[in-house]
């Protein structure tokens, strides 16, 4: 029975069964903060459990997507352990209970294959409660399964949680008993392997909190009762049913290991074993590879991205360890165009969208392993060196700022440099590996931290905050009020007042002012107070609900507690919203074009411009600019109303409204929408009609980084007026060329075409000219005590190719039983270099042209015993140069 099968079968008995039918929710758990991916069946429905939210329904039903990063680097070592899997699971909010959790599950497995259950055999099932749970242990004993296979166990083992704070209780498991040929007897306590879990009912009974040991986090209280969550490990069920002897055998796994083995010539063992021990490397590797490239396929699905941080991070750490182990069986050429389709055709049948979307997943995935072969590429030379360089000097660790080094200038992931560095039998430094990127990081807080704050003590900033508690922003109704200063902050923290000409941070009870923020640069303007006047440069929020006016003093003083009127700059906000609005049509009509992934990445909104970066795996057509733009405009052309709302998470949801990946966001969510075209998440500041933005012009596209493109582009009179000095420069071409406007294009290109077959031609002619005295130098050599020696200046400003070319020329114009010495020296842009070319009959001789090159320039310069050269000198030092080597040459 396929694994698409059990899953079609599972979800049919649970909806026949009064339970609706919910789908799965996207791998990356963007609702919960405490998560980075969807790890358990009942995520979703968490808020339901808590009785945040009512649920839509009494009785639930779901296969969930799941990963598990706590399992990455056990995947391989076991039969059993996978990053990637599949929760089915059946949910009652304060319907059903134990007894017919306990029912419903065992009437699924038990039932005959042809009445549309899984047929296992009653007599091969074993039941495990928790210790106290009489109750569960009569239910189990009503449905027909004897007393001797239901065992009580401990909270280790029947007890169940997410690991974090939330919905947790008692649970009872169901196991298969898959014979003596996979362990001793005596049931689970005795041998999790033979006995094989499959399910398990989770009686939602309590509600864990925070706390400092998550096996132990303390429970808050009770929830309602009747919560059931009860969970089918899909692929586990699918081993059983398809008779194979671990989770890599099945059919969504298996083609994977045997196209590893086709393109690396391994052999599979298949075994239930479950220790690497046991297991042959190459097993281990063909597992990883199976695990981590089906992980992939799912996660770019789910609109996750490799990066270098959070989920990207996982991801790319996923795909990495899957073409590494690759290379380890002996595969050199690119894995991902070979293994990738053979997941697509293993998942589609479950997950139709996998090969639908394969084009922007595949591109995506193909992209990350091109350039991670460049990162291994250079990274392991380097690293090799290190490792040789250790080992040469006695040591048996690596150094922890080596392998930062690698990190951080070569993007060689540590865990890569561990794995290496252990196959050559060394260690590796991993706590001053820490310590240094904990230096980093906390660099690049306080850089970050200084742009909010300026370097003040955050101390004054509470202070404030708590003296008034957070600012009221009256900006998306007004642009200027009335309001008093709550407080004054220096260099020093908080200050009375300021006189003229001195540097401030202001704080208001109430401002017009925008901070900087979500893209949005932030509002300038003036403050008045009593007889003194600020000039606002910046606008921050250094602490929540904190907004802070950086301002210099410009007239008067200004004192703390005095009241005041702020008026922010009319024209500078009206140009910054119109370029906010615009980001919102650019980033709805990237997605019209590309597809619901070109999702927004960062953007900026200033006066008259607009910086957009979205998802997308490469570089976007200039037809589909054209076609962007051009859309976008007509959006401008309707003259669509802009408005703003407040309305709970769930309606913002159920209206369609974007929200941006990885933000997290309130109860409440304030929405703009454009019309019926554009609706998303946002808080700042935007036009009151798409028609007042005039005009979108988009200037670039260019990549800035993988799978990250960026948009830049003018909106209003900036694009109006960049769209005139084209025209000028255009009609000023035209008439140049003297042809129509539309022709200048071709005439341009064919003029650039000529100018570098000219130069290709210069270049020729250069070579040509430095070259053609290399017979005659040749003849003319000096003889230096039975070498050969010829010195002499190429022309001024000669490449340094051709320089080089030059000494081989005049070095093979000698017999090779001659002993013979090149040197060139070169003057360009003020600086001399020389180039030292010698053969093999100087070389046994004992000259070598690096040392000549080094002698002649105090150590610098670089190359071989055949050929170095070096530089940097000033140009009048040329026939110095040449002096030195016919000096060294003279006196070997």
């Amino acid at each position: 029975m396929r694994t698409a099968e059990v899953k079609r079968r599972f979800l049919a008995h649970f909806e026949a069964n009064g339970h609706t039918v919910v789908p799965s929710a996207p791998l990356p758990a963007i609702d919960d903060p405490n998560l980075l991916f969807v790890n358990a069946g009942m995520v979703q429905f968490v808020p339901y459990f808590l009785g945040q939210q009512t649920p839509p329904f009494r009785r639930a039903v779901s296969v969930q997507k799941c990963i598990r990063t706590p399992d990455i680097d056990e995947v391989g070592k076991t039969s059993r352990h996978g990053t990637f899997f599949q929760m089915n699971g059946n949910f009652s909010f304060g319907d059903y209970f134990k007894e017919e959790a306990i029912r419903l599950s065992w009437d699924l497995i038990t039932k005959p294959i042809e009445a549309g259950g899984f047929g296992i055999d009653q007599e091969k099932i074993w039941a495990t409660v928790y210790l106290d749970d009489d109750e569960s242990i009569g239910f189990w004993r009503a449905v027909g399964l004897p007393a001797e296979r239901i065992v009580r166990r401990g909270k280790a083992d029947n007890f169940w949680s997410m690991g974090i704070p939330g919905p947790c209780g008692p649970c009872s498991e169901i196991y298969v008993d898959r014979g003596p040929a996979y362990g001793r007897e005596g049931g689970p306590e005795v041998d999790e392997d033979r006995y094989m879990e499959i399910w398990n009912n989770v009686f939602m009974q309590y509600e864990r909190g925070p706390g400092t040991d998550k096996e132990n986090y303390p429970i808050l209280g009770e929830l309602p009762a009747q919560n059931i969550d009860t969970g089918m490990g899909l692929e586990r069920m699918a081993s059983i049913m398809q008779g194979v002897d671990n989770l890599y055998e099945i059919d969504e796994v298996r083609p994977l290991i045997d196209k590893a083995c086709e393109l690396t010539g391994k052999r599979y063992n298949v075994s239930h074993t479950t220790t690497a021990a046991e297991s042959h490397p190459d097993d281990v590797r063909l597992r990883v590879i199976a695990d981590h490239v089906r992980t992939s396929l799912m996660l770019i699905g789910d609109g996750v991205t490799p990066s270098n941080e959070g989920r990207g991070y996982v991801l790319r750490r996923i795909m990495r360890r899957a073409i590494r182990a690759m290379r380890l069986l002996g595969y050199e050429d690119p894995a991902l165009p070979e293994l990738l389709p053979v997941a697509r055709d293993s998942m589609s049948p479950s997950y139709p969208e996998i090969a639908t979307d394969f084009g922007r997943i595949s591109q995506y995935a193909y992209a990350e392993e091109e350039a991670f072969r460049s990162t291994l590429r250079a990274g392991t030379t380097i690293l090799d060196v290190a490792v040789a360089d250790t080992k040469k000097s006695g040591g048996k660790t690596l150094t922890g700022d080596k392998a930062f080094q690698l990190h951080d200038t070569y993007g060689f992931p540590i865990d890569l440099t561990l794995e290496i560095a252990a196959e050559q039998g060394l260690s590796v430094d991993t706590d001053g590996f820490k310590r240094l990127m904990a230096e980093q990081r906390k660099r690049a807080k306080a850089d970050a931290q200084a742009r909010k704050t300026g370097h003040a003590d955050l101390s004054a900033y509470r202070g404030a905050l708590d003296a008034g508690g957070a600012v009221e922003f009256t900006g998306y109704a007004e642009v200027s009020r009335e309001s008093k200063v709550r407080a004054l902050i220096g260099s020093g923290g908080l200050i009375t007042s300021a006189g003229e000409g001195e540097l401030v941070e202001v704080v208001l009870d109430v401002t017009p002012f925008y901070a900087e923020g979500g893209g949005q640069l932030p509002d300038l303007g003036l403050i008045t107070v009593g007889g003194g006047k600020v000039e606002v440069l910046d606008v921050q929020q250094p602490l929540p609900g904190l907004i802070v006016h950086k301002a210099r003093v410009v007239e008067g003083e200004v004192r703390s507690g005095e009241a005041g009127y702020a008026q922010i700059d009319v024209e500078r906000r009206r140009a910054i919203s119109r370029a906010h609005t615009a980001t919102h049509l650019v980033h709805q009509t990237m997605r019209n074009f590309l597809g619901g992934s070109a999702t927004q990445a960062g953007s900026l909104n200033a006066p008259g411009r607009l910086r957009f970066d979205f998802n997308t795996p490469g570089a976007v057509p200039a037809s589909v600019l054209t076609d962007v733009e051009q859309q976008v405009n007509e959006v401008l052309m309707s003259d669509l109303e802009v408005r703003a709302f407040v309305t709970s998470q769930a309606e913002a949801k159920r209206l369609g409204a974007m929200a941006l990946f990885g933000e997290k966001y309130g109860e409440y969510v304030r929405v703009v929408e454009v019309g019926e075209y554009a609706r998303e998440l946002c808080g700042g500041t935007h036009a009151a009609r798409s028609g007042q933005l005039g005009l979108v012009k988009i200037l670039s596209e260019a990549s800035i980084g993988s799978g990250v493109r960026r948009v830049d582009a003018l909106v209003g009179m900036d694009a109006f007026r960049h769209l005139a000095k084209e025209h000028l420069l255009v009609s000023r071409l035209a008439e140049l060329y003297r042809v129509p406007r539309e022709e200048v294009g071709d005439r341009v290109e064919q003029t650039v075409s000529q100018l570098r077959d000219a130069e290709r031609e210069l270049e020729k002619m250069r070579a040509q000219l430095v070259l053609g005295g290399a017979a005659a130098l040749a003849e003319g050599a000096l003889d230096l005590g039975g070498v050969a020696y010829v010195g002499t200046e190429a022309p001024e400003g000669a490449a340094v190719n051709d320089v080089r070319t030059l000494a081989q020329e005049v070095r093979g114009r000698f017999p090779a039983d001659r002993p013979a010495v090149v040197a060139v020296a070169a003057r360009a842009n003020g600086k001399a270099s020389l180039i030292v070319a010698i053969n093999d009959a100087a070389k046994s001789r004992g000259l070598s042209a690096q040392d000549l090159v080094k002698g002649a320039l105090s150590g610098r310069g670089g190359g071989n015993a055949d050929l170095a050269q070096g530089g940097g000198v000033p140009a009048d030092q040329a026939p110095h140069l040449l002096g030195a080597v016919q000096a060294a040459v003279q006196t070997r």
